[in-house]
């Protein structure tokens, strides 16, 4: 496999190159014994150089045309292809392999003597597999000395298939390294983002699943696209019917929403802002002691098992807003934050917190842990990304492209991401208000007994 792509490239233009000639030089390979003659070959000032040049030329130009024709016809065999070999290169360049001396008997036929020659005695087993848009690369664990290094190749075989590792599994004899090629073409619109069964999908293989992991921690400078995936997520989660809280400390993006959603949901004063922090605390609490009242309650059940729907606490800017603080306070939001984090996933209450860089200072006591899904977005230092996902041998990748950076979706992955795409007309305000305005006339609907339910979706009754 070490030069598989010039051997199927061979394979194509050698066979195509020779049918050519024979086509070109029909008249004169049909009369062969008229030239193959002493005289003949050894007048080469009488040749016809010209037809000659003429011929090879064309029979050249179409074998790389045929090749190229090829190559464009079946590019998704010719990466797999590029894939492999870079993959057996990489065994062979890493010496990932044991050779020994064997004497054999000179080609010249000489008894006498003995030439030493190399043969190659282990080599690893590897298979390689695409299955429903993932690679999936497979090597031995055969107990040979390089089994250790195995285990650590996702990162090399990320970089040199231009993949991006999603996980990596220890199989029955295998190390299994999962790959998704080409991520960028994973990204959906807006429209396609849904929240259902305590999860929201975000791209077409990540899906933030909050029931199971709480908690989301967003990073990312000004231009990441920061904002934008924040309001997606918000236009998704209000469509669904979670019960949503927004804290803006800076009175920028966020703080707009006050103009179309409900009172008392959106703050960015200090004092607004600890009050709500206080009251979901509070209101966790409280759910937690009236959920075992409720009838359909089951110890190791949940919020969604009762019936109850999600309370989200969206917070920009979280660090900025503790360095506003005075140490007290400071030391009573982190005290607030504790409580939601290591106690919101069963009440439903869950922690959506974006900042420039996620501060250890302001996310300490374990906080930090807690929070399963994380994203960084745009462009960070390394000490940046190292506050996002730890200590990690990510080779990390700057691209200018809005709304393009990585994520851990609470596998200890850390994979290349890219936010919802959202058309340059989507007005968020509107959409937020409709969505507002409409569960507004269902909930009046519902409290005047004008609503019907059908299969288990409440439908209006036109009077």
């Amino acid at each position: 496999m070490e030069h598989a792509v010039l051997r199927e490239g061979l394979l194509i233009f050698i066979p195509v190159c020779l049918v050519t000639l024979f086509y070109y030089f029909n008249e004169p390979l049909l009369k062969w014994r008229d030239w193959l003659t002493f005289e003949t070959i050894t007048d080469f000032k009488n040749w016809n150089w010209s037809l000659l040049g003429t011929g090879l030329a064309i029979s050249l130009g179409i074998g790389v045309i045929a090749v190229a024709i090829a190559y464009f016809c079946l590019y998704e065999h010719f990466k797999r292809t590029l894939h492999k070999q870079k993959i057996a290169r990489m065994f062979i360049s890493n010496r990932f392999m044991e050779k020994e001396s064997v004497a054999t008997d000179s080609v010249w036929g000489i008894s006498d003597k003995k030439v030493i020659k190399k043969k190659i005695t282990y080599f690893p087993r590897a298979y390689y597999q695409v299955k429903k848009g993932y690679i999936y690369v497979r090597i031995a664990l055969d107990l040979s000395r390089f089994q250790n290094r195995y285990l650590e190749l996702g990162e090399d075989m990320e970089n040199g298939l231009y993949c991006d590792l999603v996980e990596r599994e220890i199989e029955e004899n295998f190390v299994c390294f999962k790959f998704l090629y080409d991520v960028r073409k994973n990204r959906i619109p807006i429209k396609d983002v849904e929240v259902k069964n305590g999860s929201i999908n975000l791209m077409k293989h990540i899906e933030w699943k909050f029931d199971e992991l709480p908690h989301m921690l967003i990073a990312g400078g000004t231009g990441g696209g920061k904002t934008y995936f924040i309001l997606t997520m918000i236009d998704a989660l209000l469509k669904s019917g979670a019960d949503i809280r927004i804290l803006d400390p800076k009175n920028s993006d966020l703080s707009d929403l006050g103009e179309v959603m409900p009172k008392g949901t959106v703050f960015s004063k200090g004092t607004g802002i600890m009050m709500t922090l206080r009251k979901a605390v509070e209101g966790m609490l409280q759910r937690s002691e009236d959920m075992k009242k409720m009838p359909n309650y089951k110890t190791g059940g949940n919020y969604a098992d009762v019936g109850l729907q999600p309370v989200f606490i969206v917070f920009d800017e979280y660090v900025a807003f503790m360095e506003m603080l005075k140490r007290e306070d400071q030391m009573k939001a982190l005290e607030y934050m504790k409580q939601l984090v290591m106690l919101g996933r069963q009440m439903g209450y869950f922690l959506i917190l974006a900042a420039q860089r996620p501060d250890a200072k302001y996310l300490a006591d374990g906080i930090r842990d807690q929070f399963n899904f994380r994203v960084a977005l745009g462009k960070m230092s390394e000490s940046g990304y190292g506050m996002m996902f730890g200590d990690t041998d990510k080779n990390f990748i700057f691209k200018k492209i809005k709304g393009r950076g990585y994520v851990d979706a609470g596998t200890s992955v850390i994979s290349e991401f890219y936010t919802p795409l959202v058309p340059k007309d989507y007005n968020f305000l509107e959409e937020i208000r409709h969505t507002i305005n409409t569960q507004g006339a269902l909930a009046t609907a519902v409290a005047s007994g004008n609503v019907a339910t059908v299969g288990g979706v409440s439908e209006a009754n036109d009077d």
